[in-house]
């Protein structure tokens, strides 16, 4: 016999209906709102929303602090930070859908955080990573062209993952990428990343839709779409740590790192902040300013200028 859902649960299944249904949030949103869903309603110690005070808030937190990840490592304050954030959501909608008499959601507050450290590449250990794939392989011409699309575009790990071939245009070197909050937009392929793209796709003999796929040799044997052989998220980030480790590059770094490289490289080229802000696809500008400090060049000039020598 089916176990009946709790008052909590049901409620949060609502939720999750609403932001589909009423907000059009991507597949990508709900998934992430459900697992942070999930992580309350395992250490929140009540089943019911209407139960939620000040001490169930303060027992969430600190679960919150205790959590281990599958590396047995904590989870970061901007982590723990975004739960909390999912859970003032929750709140929120309650209070407004609902019209249920809950706990405010203005009054959990949120972890203060230190000013965001951005990781960035420095151009010799940039270039010694995109030379690290072997692309005599299969597997090495699209491990470069992963790591060249990276650096070009600037996307997330998720969009990146989720790119199937036909949203490529050669012709134009564009593609329409769907992001975070379901918002679509454009970004471009350099000359190299195109090339890297295309020495890729002249080695599949394969038919199936996404644009990085894993076991090249069992794919030939499968009819499109071919989900099940799509790159997961998990084997992108491995994959970027193994070639960094091989290029010896000792800062550690990880897919959102070529990110980060991508906003600095192009700010520090003279590309204004809000064409970087549109190109990274960050609602406010603010998320984007944390790059400015370390890519003005004026800031810089000034510096030289009237520094004390």
């Amino acid at each position: 016999m089916e176990k009946p859902s709790s008052p909590l649960q049901s409620a949060i299944d609502r939720y999750l209906t609403f932001l589909k249904a009423e907000q059009n949030k991507s597949p990508l949103t709900i998934k992430t709102y459900r697992e942070s869903m999930n992580m309350l309603i395992e250490h929140c110690g009540v089943a019911d929303p209407l139960s939620f005070n000040k001490g169930v808030i303060r027992q969430y937190k600190s679960a919150l602090h205790e959590y281990k990840t599958k590396s047995g490592g904590n989870l970061t304050i901007r982590s723990k930070n975004h739960h909390l954030t999912v859970l003032r959501a929750f709140l929120r909608y309650l209070v407004q859908e609902e019209e249920m008499n809950v706990y405010p959601p203005d009054r959990v507050t949120r972890f203060k955080e230190d000013p965001r450290q951005v990781k960035v590449l420095f151009t010799e250990e940039l270039h010694r990573l995109l030379a690290a794939p072997d692309t005599s392989t299969k597997n090495g011409k699209r491990d470069r062209a992963i790591l060249e699309l990276f650096f070009s575009t600037g996307l997330r790990l998720a969009e990146l993952r989720s790119l199937n071939r036909k949203d490529l245009n050669y012709t134009t070197r564009e593609i329409s990428v769907r992001g975070k909050r379901g918002k679509i937009r454009v970004v471009f392929v350099s000359d190299a990343a195109a090339t890297a793209l295309k020495e890729y796709m002249e080695a599949r003999v394969d038919h199936l839709d996404p644009l990085f796929i894993a076991k090249h040799d069992k794919a030939i044997q499968e009819m499109p779409p071919g989900e099940k052989f799509r790159m997961s998220n998990n084997s992108i980030y491995r994959m970027v740590k193994k070639y960094a480790l091989a290029a010896g590059i000792v800062s550690d770094p990880s897919p959102h790192t070529l990110r980060h490289s991508f906003a600095t490289d192009l700010l520090r080229n003279g590309a204004d902040l809000r064409s970087v802000q549109e190109m990274l696809g960050h609602k406010d500008l603010g998320t984007t300013q944390i790059y400015t400090h370390v890519t003005n060049p004026q800031l810089k000039e000034v510096h030289k200028k009237f520094h004390g020598k």
